[in-house]
Order: C-alpha cells, then structure tokens, then sequence
C-alpha cells in the first residue's frame, strides 16, 4: 500500500479549488506537498499557511520545462509517490451559433493545451521521477490521479472544448496505467460532477442551491474536501488502477 506520510506529492492546480484541498489532505497526513500552479499570491499564500512541508512553484502545464522542474522541485527531499492534475479550465461556447458563428480555434486550442497536454505532462515527467523509486511491499512505485468530469460523458451545450478534453482523459487512463504497469506505477482518473469550486463561487447563492439540488444524493454540490480524500484514497488502495471514478451524488447532466 503506498503511503504518503514522509513522501512527497505534486499537485497541479494546487493553489485554489479541488486542488487546494488536495494540498492541505495530504499534507494532513504528513506528506511533502509541491503546489504547482500559475497563481503566484495564492500559492505562496497556502504555503505559508501549512508550512515547512509545503512549497509553492510557479508551474505552466502547458510548457514542458515548466512542469519537468515543477517534478524536479517536489522529489528533493523525498521520493515522489503521487501527482495529482488539478490544473483546468473552461471555455463556453457552442459549435456553432446563428449569431455567434462557429467556435473559433483558439479558445478550443487552450482548453485542450491546458485540461490535456497539461495533464500528460505532469503524468509522463512524475513516471520517470516515480519509475527510480524503490518499490513498496507490491512493487509500487507511485501513483497518477487526474481529473476529468461527467462532462467527459454528458457534455452539456456549449461545453464542447472542455468535454472534449476531459473526454481525452479519461481515453487515456487505462493506456496510461498499462504503459506503466511494469514500473508499478498506477493511474487513475477522478471525474467529479457538480463541486463548489471558485468558478461555482461566482453565481447567486439561489443558482448555486438550484445546481445542488439537481443531484440526487446528496442533494448539495460535492465539497472540495469529498474529492481530496478520495485521492488519498486511491493513493493508498493499491487495487485501484486503470479506472474513472465518477465523484457526482449519482448525477447525469441533461443538454443544458
């Protein structure tokens, strides 16, 4: 079983949302933890507030130097066993719109270049790093968590970029776990439904009730805290692998 206590981890995204909580659960259970994120005042800020065991590096996951010194950075101390991708972003619009026209490529392009290439490369730089680890009782090395979303299987209207990049990842799960299996290297992918993140932050409090209450039970929107245990979960269940977990009340998002 791995074990984080006295490890280190990497968290893309680390400074706010999912990922922040991410941060602070493992360092709860005494983990080095590497915040990896493009929000300088946010991360240092919550490294300062959990202390010597956390550190904050400014990460862009779309630039491969960047995240291959982000790795660099969270294995100094300690070996690397878990790097979790929470690095994401979104961009409304439909393919196509009588008064909009079509979707532009840029936007499409960003999304993808953020949400995927920047998850395959934290995933492929933590490999090498978690490969030169001396295997635990099962042979494990590490472990790959990424985020995708029900939107990867009930993309909504106008969600066309980011279903189609949280698509990709949950395509990539079971190959990714394969390639590494020999390495003893897991990989799992956590899709989440309807969570109070920053982004959900910003609507009227009845629209956020609205939302929760379209999910079955609990009848809420998930808290950040639901999705970083189940990651430390999976970091410590040695049987989980290859799989897309739906984090979402038991949620199936309609066309809008």
């Amino acid at each position: 079983m791995t074990q984080i206590q006295d490890k280190a981890a990497l968290v893309t995204g680390g400074a706010s949302g999912l990922g922040a909580a991410t941060v602070r659960r493992f360092h709860d259970a005494g983990a080095f933890v590497t915040i990896a994120d493009v929000q300088e005042d946010k991360g240092e800020a919550l490294a300062s507030e959990l202390g010597s065991r956390v550190r904050f590096v400014r990460t862009d996951v779309t630039d491969e130097a960047s995240v291959e010194a982000a790795v660099a950075a969270a294995r100094q101390e300690v070996p690397l066993v878990a790097t979790v991708s929470c690095a994401g972003t979104g961009h409304p619009q439909q393919t196509y719109h009588h008064k909009k026209g079509v979707h532009p490529i840029d936007p499409f392009e960003r999304v993808m270049r953020i949400n995927l290439f920047g998850t395959f490369n934290a995933l492929r730089f933590s490999a090498a790093a978690m490969a030169e680890n001396e295997p635990d009782e099962d042979g494990g090395r590490g472990v790959l968590i990424n985020t995708a979303s029900v939107a990867a299987f009930e993309g909504q209207i106008g969600q066309v970029s980011y279903s189609a990049s949280k698509g990709a990842i949950v395509g990539m799960t079971l190959p990714v776990a394969r390639d590494l299996a020999r390495y003893g290297i897991r990989c799992v992918t956590i899709a989440p439904g309807l969570f109070d993140t920053p982004l959900l932050a910003s609507l009227p409090e009845e629209a956020r009730t609205s939302l929760g209450g379209q999910v079955p039970f609990p009848s809420r929107l998930g808290k950040p805290a639901e999705y970083a245990q189940l990651a430390q979960q999976i970091v410590e269940n040695p049987v989980l692998n290859g799989e897309t977990i739906r984090l979402d009340g038991a949620i199936r998002m309609g066309p809008s």
